[in-house]
């Protein structure tokens, strides 16, 4: 019988498929690396194990022991595999830009998982890093993994990744294209493939808000590139060891639309499923297509798989919500209907000005319509109620008629956007949108600007 005797023994050998439709425009032939027939459908699998298996010949691994480690999801997926076979405890410490499926699927494998904030400096004792570290501290017969800085990761890929990429191709490789987080994959791969021809160029994939490329152009390590961004499992706000720059030949950004974009067409236009980092990689490769020839053969690897990723990348709310979904919007009804299951909510003539500032707060909104005789006679909007206050906070108490301004102008479903942009200005912060059954709904200031980003 061809058997494994345990899980962990059907990692590596993944498969190099051909990129057809979104390789249309690349010169040269591509292929994928996808790691997802890994059994924690990830590249990550391959250093976990690794990192493991090294640190118990190194005796820092003692029987029954803890093992912490802060992670994205992915590295935290192949320890926790590696640990119920071996029988060691795991703690997976994530920041909250993470996918829930992530969390969820970390716990099902039997991790415990502590998220931290993601928007604070590495040295803040609340970051993933400093949190990880000190739980090391605190805990008996515990062992911090350090994906980051221990060097089994790049080693991993040194051994296993690059040998199974040179094989594949034969040789013929010239290009390796890889997002960057720790630094494991492109770096254990690009030292392989380099020794085999030093010609093969090494290219990283990184994303706004991270601080490698800038570091590799300049060797500066500018703190002033470092601000939060959406995507997962790239970039990083710190100088990891395992990221060997010698070996890489240069670093291309890809923003957080075209990531979240380009991994949603692998799904739908290569029937490959797999994560935001892969959107980031085709990307990338593609931003850098006039830097390829047609003799060229390149290898992308797509390191995890899309089923983590369905409550975000593959949710058209999610994306919807951070402008990365290119709807078509032309009309004031194409604007009302993407938040038209919300209520219009409105205020009477006779309400306090105190009702209308609860309001505002209730329901996260900035303006409001004012009826009277079931007629809207005037608005108000917080910028005006807020310097009414700053001024005579007494008129909390009085009636919105009192201080309401003009009413909003009332457009109908079929206005241009255009049309509604001309009335929208600094003292007109929104329009009303006559619906079909003759009821209204609101698009502000907003509304707008979110359709034309």
């Amino acid at each position: 019988m061809k058997v494994y005797n345990n899980i962990l023994e059907t990692i590596g050998n993944t498969p190099l498929v051909r990129i057809n439709k979104l390789a249309t425009d690349i010169p040269a032939q591509v292929f994928a690396k996808v790691e997802t027939t890994n059994p924690g459908n990830s590249v990550k699998d391959r250093m976990a194990l690794k990192m493991i298996e090294d640190a118990e010949k190194a005796g820092l691994l003692k029987p029954g022991g803890t093992l912490i480690e802060g992670t994205s999801g992915n590295t935290g997926m192949g320890l926790a595999l590696a640990c119920i076979i071996k029988g060691y405890k795991l703690i997976c410490v994530l920041n909250d830009k993470q996918s829930k499926e992530k969390m969820d699927i970390l716990r099902a494998v039997g991790a415990e998982v502590v998220v931290c904030p993601t928007a604070v400096e590495p040295s803040d004792p609340r970051s993933y890093y400093s949190v990880s570290k000190r739980l090391a501290t605190e805990i008996p017969n515990s062992w911090y993994v350090n994906q980051y800085d221990n060097l089994s990761n790049r080693q991993a890929h040194y051994e296993s990744t690059g040998p199974e990429i040179w094989e594949q191709t034969e040789g013929k490789i010239t290009h390796f294209v890889v997002g960057v987080g720790t630094g494991g994959t492109i770096s254990g791969v690009g030292k392989y493939l380099k020794e085999k021809n030093p010609n093969i160029k090494i290219w990283g994939i990184d994303t706004y808000g991270s601080v490698f490329k800038k570091y590799k152009e300049t060797g500066i390590f500018d703190e002033n590139e470092i601000y939060p961004y959406i995507t997962e499992g790239i970039g990083e706000d710190i100088l990891p060891a395992n990221v060997d720059f010698d070996v890489i030949d240069l670093f291309e950004k890809v923003t957080d639309k075209d990531a979240a974009v380009y991994t949603r067409r692998l799904a739908r236009e290569e029937g490959i499923f797999v994560g935001n980092s892969a959107g980031s990689a085709i990307k990338g490769l593609i931003q850098l297509k006039d830097k390829l020839t047609a003799d060229d053969v390149v290898v992308v690897l797509f390191h995890d798989h899309g089923s983590r990723y369905v409550g975000k990348i593959f949710n058209d709310d999610w994306m919807r919500e951070r402008g990365f979904l290119d709807e078509n919007i032309i009309t004031a009804g194409d604007l009302v209907a993407k938040h038209s299951d919300k209520p219009l909510v409105s205020l009477y003539a006779e309400e306090l000005v105190s009702h209308a500032i609860a309001k505002m707060r209730n329901f996260g909104i900035s303006q409001i319509p004012v009826m009277k005789d079931g007629k809207y006679v005037g608005s108000v909007d917080d910028s005006h109620v807020y310097q009414l206050l700053v001024d005579a906070p007494e008129l909390r108490d009085v009636p919105v008629s009192s201080i309401m301004g003009k009413p909003f102008p009332v457009v109908q479903t079929s206005t241009h956007i255009e049309d509604v942009c001309k009335l929208i200005n600094k003292e007109t912060p929104a329009v009303l949108v006559e619906l079909a059954n003759g009821k209204y709904h609101i698009v502000s200031r907003y509304d707008v600007i979110s359709a034309m980003s």
